[in-house]
C-alpha cells in the first residue's frame, strides 16, 4: 500500500509541474485566466466620472449598468474612493 500512495503522490506533482508549466506559456502568449469583466474600461471610467462627480448613486450605476453594486464599489474603491463618498 505504501508503494502505491507514493507512486500516487509521484504522479500527482507531475501532473502539477506540467499543468503549472502549461498555464506560464499561456500566459506568455497573453491568455487570460478567470472569469471576464463585467464591465469594459470604457463603462468603468464612465463608472469612476459619475460617482467622482456625484452625478449617480450606487445603485442607479448598478442598475443602468446591470451589475450588482458590489461591482460599482470595487471600482469606487479601486479609485481610492471611500463608503462615505458614494453613499
Amino acid at each position: 500500500m505504501a508503494v502505491l500512495g507514493s507512486l500516487a503522490e509521484f504522479e500527482r506533482e507531475l501532473i502539477r509541474e506540467r499543468t503549472m508549466d502549461g498555464r506560464r506559456i499561456a500566459r506568455a502568449h497573453g491568455q487570460r485566466f478567470g472569469r471576464p469583466p463585467k464591465l469594459t474600461p470604457v463603462e468603468c471610467a464612465e463608472v469612476q466620472q459619475l460617482l467622482r462627480g456625484r452625478r449617480a448613486s450606487q445603485k442607479e450605476l448598478a442598475r443602468r449598468y446591470r451589475v450588482s453594486r458590489t461591482t460599482i464599489w470595487r471600482l469606487w474603491s479601486r479609485e481610492g474612493g471611500s463608503e462615505v463618498d458614494i453613499l
